[in-house]
């Protein structure tokens, strides 16, 4: 909870979130992205897929009510697990921010690359967001993650937002 939202009393515990985060994670380490898909997998490959997943679920979250206030905290989650994941491995304090600052523009240019593939008809957008964005190996498929991407993005829309929030994230 920030000093400004303690300040006001406003109640903004993440912990609710954490299963979803969880989830988003584990659905990340899934063996379709990678074998199926031709992700990398390797620390750079990883974040793709997390960044992936999570644009997936921000964008089901936007799409409702309910939810849409909900998608900062969970990406405050991302940002505190990125950030430890960077200290743990050797990055310091003084470089903490330039680090963080390229992974959250990363993660933006994604997020915005994947709402408009998806929002188009056809899959060329999307295919292209997945080449542009996405550490692959040699004779990868973008065309198969985009077909894994619609169709999360599909199981998700038919997902509660109750569900949702508790960590119902299918594939």
């Amino acid at each position: 909870m920030g000093l400004f939202d303690r300040l006001m009393g406003r109640r903004t515990d993440e912990t609710e979130l954490r299963p979803l985060w969880h989830r988003v994670v584990e659905v990340a380490r899934e063996p379709q992205w990678y074998a199926k898909g031709g992700m990398v997998d390797t620390v750079p490959g990883r974040f793709d897929a997390i960044t992936l997943v999570l644009s997936l679920v921000l964008l089901r979250m936007e799409a409702s009510e309910a939810t849409r206030g909900q998608t900062a905290r969970l990406t405050e989650l991302f940002v505190s697990d990125m950030d430890g994941q960077l200290r743990q491995s050797g990055v310091g304090d003084v470089v903490m921010g330039k680090h963080m600052g390229k992974l959250m523009s990363a993660f933006g240019g994604r997020l915005d690359a994947f709402r408009a593939g998806l929002a188009a008809t056809d899959d060329s957008a999307l295919i292209g967001a997945i080449e542009r964005n996405m550490t692959l190996i040699d004779g990868a498929d973008p065309a198969a993650i985009a077909g894994e991407m619609r169709h999360m993005a599909a199981s998700l829309a038919a997902v509660s937002d109750a569900d949702l929030i508790a960590g119902t994230v299918p594939r």
